[in-house]
């Protein structure tokens, strides 16, 4: 059997040998678009996280199981590798501590002010104060804050618990609709905009969710409301928020573009005040201790395929 792993950059350098044992194991950093047919001759499986596997590449090999290296499937045509018989697998809640975790250290660095203060220390600030302190920037408590999530699934729903243990007030917006949970009010998303001191996306993205946060809704926050996203790209109109932030007062966290690596000249970039705005580069998910779960669950979800006969 031969396993192909596409690309490996996407793993953070974890160790992939363990796979050896089911065959003849191949990895490559990364695929570019013309390679990934010839990548993929004679295998048997495939490791993707990102590459395309779309109708022209699976009509061109032999691949009996994909193993997405995520949880989103969306690089892969599902349809026509049904229609094949070719069996897909992801991984599933590898990584919730991990979001939750980086969405709270967005939160509590606008809130205690981190950034600005170890900045303001190393710059020699406190050597020159006349006291033992600084209130150049106010910190605030998440106590007594109205936290509003916007997609209250797994990552949402732990986010809720540890918000409350902090003392705020929950609430969330359902993107689907279907979400009724009785331990937290449930708003419409205008209320839940115009009223919440932090709104936090944990939502997919798909036909309801794309573009559901633009200038219309932006020009909603409150004076110092503080925007998190680390669901998807695509769920904040980035345009629309690059203009809105320039002519309000809120603040913004993002650990998630439309387009990946982020664009050149991108109008974020271009914020008047870049104090008020977060970016990291889509690493909420990708804590060590996330990552080697995920490369357990891989291996497990082949071994199962292996012992199932395939």
């Amino acid at each position: 059997m031969k396993i192909v792993c596409l690309d490996s950059a996407t793993l953070g350098g974890a160790d992939l040998s363990k796979f050896s044992e089911f065959g003849d194991f191949v990895s490559y950093e990364l695929t570019p678009k013309d390679k990934v047919i010839e990548r993929l001759k004679n295998a048997d499986v495939a490791m993707v996280n990102k590459v395309i596997l779309d109708e022209n590449v699976l009509k061109n090999t032999n691949l009996k199981l994909i193993l997405e290296t995520a949880t989103g499937l969306n690089n892969i045509d599902l349809d026509y590798a049904k229609k094949q018989g070719i069996i897909v697998k992801n991984v599933a809640a590898y990584s919730t501590k991990s979001v939750v975790q980086h969405s709270f250290a967005l939160i509590f660095a606008f809130l205690n002010q981190t950034i600005f203060y170890n900045d303001w220390v190393k710059k020699g600030k406190w050597c020159e104060s006349e006291i033992f302190t600084d209130f150049t920037q106010m910190l605030s408590d998440l106590s007594g804050k109205k936290h509003g999530i916007i997609g209250l699934g797994t990552i949402g729903k732990e986010v809720a618990r540890i918000s409350s243990a902090f003392g705020a007030r929950v609430c969330y917006y359902s993107t689907s609709g279907a979400n009724h949970n009785a331990e937290y009010e449930k708003l419409e998303l205008e209320e839940l905009l115009k009223t919440c001191d932090i709104i936090s996306i944990h939502a997919p993205l798909n036909e309801k969710t794309h573009n559901l946060i633009s200038y219309k809704e932006l020009k909603m926050l409150k004076n110092e409301a503080i925007l998190i996203n680390v669901g998807r790209g695509g769920i904040i109109n980035e345009a629309d928020l690059a203009r809105a932030m320039d002519e309000g007062n809120f603040r913004v966290g993002l650990d998630v573009l439309e387009n990946e690596p982020m664009l050149k000249n991108h109008p974020l970039l271009s914020v008047k005040d870049k104090n008020r705005l977060l970016i990291t580069p889509h690493i909420a998910w990708a804590s060590k201790e996330s990552l080697a779960t995920l490369i357990q669950k891989l291996y497990e979800n082949l071994k199962e395929w292996v012992e199932n006969g395939k």
